[in-house]
């Protein structure tokens, strides 16, 4: 039995920093994650990606900030449980919890955070008849390595961020990037917008819109497209095809823990602290939904911050919590040195 303060199920972004607010209040973490490796959709799915979005990084890749984030909470030496899933929940008495796993392992902790980010996921795949058989043989439908693309003719598919953004990143790697939208409008951010139109102009990316991907042609590896645009079928010789139309969220066994859901997302209490319909057990990061719910990293941290302020109390109830600026105070980390902390985290994870 694993035992700790704040059970966090996802090891991505949002529960690795919660990990740093809870230290600061003294709460020891415990995280389970699916994945065999730390730092969630960052990490599995564009490590590479440039985030511009996070306060005092211009830019920051995504593995970077995953590290930066690994080594912010080292000194609370957190434990992990990966490449589990999280399977079933039992609230005792005590209004402490059982957390089993896909693998039969089990932790008890005084609260639950679920920041397990869009669940499991998949992509969300064009209808086209012979897709399934270019699948990493020249379609691929996430970025984790932009090398794979050095000096290859790539098209992009889509209108959202992450069209926009691997369009602009990956034209300094392809020899030809083009990306192809069904409308002439985007839904990506404006700055985006305007930053891929610039790069349109300067003979960088080629954009085709409005058009759509028709058919994929090859024999053993993906070689050529046809697309329609205008009514009008032309081909296109390429050596990948990325679309990137989003991914398609799954709860999983968390969707029979009795929680209120909405939308494949769990609905919080957002004027208080993020706790669900169940006393004890929170949700954070891009899995919650509420009025004016916004899916991004940053406010992942604001609702961690808030949370552990919550299960602190919950923990401690009477008990007078003073906020210390960290500006002021520094960081406290728990008994033992900082290599002693580091040492703990690398056994963990390994």
């Amino acid at each position: 039995m694993i035992e700790t303060d704040i059970l966090i199920i996802g090891a991505g972004p949002t529960g690795l920093f919660a990990v740093f607010e809870a230290g600061l209040l003294k709460l020891k973490c415990h995280l389970i994650d699916a994945l065999p490796q730390i730092g969630g959709q960052l990490a599995e799915l564009y490590p590479k990606k440039p985030i511009y979005d996070i306060p005092g990084y211009p830019e920051v890749l995504a593995g970077d900030l995953v590290n930066n984030l690994m080594e912010q909470i080292k000194q609370f030496q957190p434990g992990f449980t990966l490449a589990e899933t999280a399977e079933t929940i039992d609230k005792l008495e005590d209004g402490t919890f059982i957390v089993t796993t896909n693998k039969g392992t089990k932790h008890h902790a005084k609260a639950v955070a679920i920041a397990g980010g869009l669940g499991t996921f998949e992509p969300r795949k064009p209808d086209l008849e012979n897709i399934a058989f270019f699948e990493e043989k020249g379609v691929e439908y996430f970025v984790k390595d932009p090398e794979l693309f050095r000096n290859k003719k790539i098209v992009i598919a889509g209108g959202g961020d992450s069209a926009l953004d691997w369009s602009i990143f990956l034209a300094d790697v392809a020899s030809e990037v083009t990306l192809i939208h069904r409308r002439n409008e985007f839904r990506g951010a404006l700055d985006s917008v305007e930053k891929l139109q610039e790069y349109k102009k300067l003979g960088l990316v080629n954009l085709i819109t409005p058009a759509e991907v028709t058919k994929l042609h090859g024999d053993t590896h993906l070689n050529a497209i046809s697309i329609n645009r205008g009514g009008q079928e032309e081909l296109l010789e390429i050596d990948y095809f990325i679309p990137l139309f989003g991914l398609t969220p799954k709860l999983g066994a968390i969707a029979n823990w009795g929680l209120e859901i909405e939308k494949n997302a769990i609905k919080v209490n957002n004027a208080l602290d993020y706790q669900t319909n169940v006393e004890g057990i929170y949700a954070i990061g891009d899995v919650n939904s509420y009025p004016g719910k916004l899916k991004l990293i940053l406010c992942g941290f604001h609702e961690a911050t808030l949370m552990c302020q919550s299960v602190y109390n919950r923990i401690n109830p009477g008990k007078k919590y003073v906020l210390k600026y960290t500006t002021v105070s520094g960081v406290d980390g728990f008994d033992g040195t900082r290599k002693e902390a580091e040492k703990a985290v690398v056994k963990a994870i390994e």
